[in-house]
């Protein structure tokens, strides 16, 4: 079941942000009281529209995106590090479950001993790679709430759409899974070895963002396909899995190279008898 528990919290965290997104329906503006509705989804609106050149709801959601990516590309930077040092570890994790493959208490208890040794030997943190996803929930969460509940953004518009409504030619939900599945695709390509939950994680998200986007504020369509093109742009150039493929296949050869001349060196043809 470990293998699920990524796509599990996905889920979980994504069904939060509907849940909550749903908590509050009054009006936002200067007077709005608490901590979330005050300065979190108010300064929200406000640096939307100050984004929206022309007063373009659309342009400031979409500059707005940007400017959320942009911070978040360090982090996101040191996520793609740690996954990739994870998938480098597989071989030796594979291992481990290998010689610790009894269920018994005692043995397992070793079995993560060992694995929390090897990621501390190489600087591995395993669930780094969720916490980019919590991170982003709630500024998902802001800013439909931002969409949905500050009259200025909810009247907005974007060439066909009412952003306060969904999109009724649902082509921002068909972008954004599209964009989701290949973003999700691109990160799988680097893998070493398949893994079961990113192969069902890569085909259940794009369903769940085209499903919710059918029925949410075309604004957070709008999110999410800026968002989502703009992580596979980004990991086409940092953590691009042909150029990795193609290091690996290198390597590969390599070592083939050394083992081959390493077997001819250890044993050399003998030399022809003298007549």
């Amino acid at each position: 079941m470990k293998k699920y528990k990524r796509l599990l919290l996905m889920a979980g965290l994504v069904t939060l942000v509907l849940v909550l997104s749903a908590c509050g329906t009054a009006p936002i503006n200067e007077s709005s009281t608490g901590i979330w509705d005050r300065y979190i989804v108010y300064y929200f609106a406000e640096a939307i529209k100050f984004l929206s050149i022309s007063a373009n709801t659309g342009i400031g959601i979409i500059l707005f995106t940007l400017v959320i990516r942009i911070i978040l590309l360090p982090l996101m930077h040191f996520q793609t590090k740690s996954m990739r040092k994870t998938q480098e570890l597989q071989p030796k994790l594979k291992a481990l479950q290998k010689q610790y493959s009894s269920k018994d208490p005692e043995t397992q208890r070793l079995f993560r001993e060992e694995q929390q040794k090897l990621y501390a030997e190489n600087n591995v943190n395993p669930y780094a790679g969720c916490l980019p996803l919590l991170i982003q929930m709630p500024i998902m969460m802001a800013l439909y709430q931002s969409i949905s509940r500050v009259p200025e953004l909810k009247q907005g518009s974007f060439m066909w759409l009412n952003l306060g409504q969904p999109d009724p030619y649902l082509i921002l939900p068909i972008l954004a899974a599209v964009f989701t599945f290949a973003s999700s695709y691109l990160t799988s390509m680097s893998q070493i070895e398949s893994n079961a939950s990113l192969k069902i994680m890569n085909f259940v998200m794009p369903v769940m963002i085209f499903v919710m986007g059918m029925s949410l504020a075309s604004g957070l369509s709008l999110y999410w396909v800026v968002s989502n093109a703009f992580q596979v742009g980004q990991t086409l150039l940092i953590n691009n899995p042909f150029k990795i493929r193609k290091e690996r296949a290198e390597a590969e050869r390599q070592v083939k190279e050394r083992e081959r001349a390493l077997k001819k060196a250890m044993n050399p043809k003998k030399k022809n008898k003298k007549k």
